[in-house]
């Protein structure tokens, strides 16, 4: 029990920093759209990364020359064209975008989820390398990474869930102009990060 517990802690701990992928779950959840869909792929992917991590993943990506590299280039430039989407979106204004209205197909939800996980190079260095190398230490490997598994589930549906408490500022059309210009700066910021590494 408290080597899942360190798991949980360690996994919560990194996961609870804003980031491209919880500013695309609270947005989700603050507009009622796809939240359980949105929610239950950004807990599994990281599932299957903590997974991987534990396994010994970890080691292999750090032995493919240019891959750490490839993986941030990717990952910044999907980061700069979402982020301009979301200042764009706001200099449009919020009035298209109040609680309760559709935020588009769970299609295009789950791929945009899909990417911000996916692509994201911190991800990795979070999951599979520093989860991993932490989970390395224990015995019991597995209870160590049913902890971080958790961890995630827990984080994500309440965000996603959680933002319903915040529906009310968000019926005005500022508050989601606020909120867009927000995300694009996060959005921004990480991609800056992930070139100047």
């Amino acid at each position: 029990m408290a080597t899942a517990l360190a798991g949980f802690a360690l996994g919560f701990s990194l996961i609870l920093a804003i980031g491209a992928q919880n500013a695309f779950v609270l947005r989700q959840g603050l507009l009622k759209s796809h939240v359980f869909a949105v929610c239950l792929t950004c807990a599994l992917s990281d599932a299957l990364l903590i997974a991987a991590g534990v396994a010994g993943f970890g080691a292999l990506a750090q032995a493919i020359p240019g891959l750490e590299l490839a993986m941030r280039l990717l990952g910044a430039a999907f980061l700069i064209w979402y982020g301009a989407r979301t200042f764009l979106s706001a200099w449009r204004g919020g009035q298209a975008m109040q609680a309760g209205q559709a935020a588009g197909s769970l299609r295009t939800a789950l791929l945009t989820c899909l990417a911000l996980t996916w692509l994201n190079p911190h991800v990795y260095l979070d999951t599979v390398v520093l989860l991993g190398a932490v989970a390395a230490q224990y015995d019991n490997r597995l209870n160590f990474a049913l902890g971080a598994m958790s961890a995630s589930f827990v984080f994500f549906f309440a965000l996603g869930y959680g933002a319903r408490l915040l529906a009310p500022l968000f019926a005005k059309p500022r508050a989601w102009q606020v909120l867009d210009v927000v995300i694009g700066l996060v959005m921004w910021a990480i991609a800056a990060k992930l070139l100047l590494m």
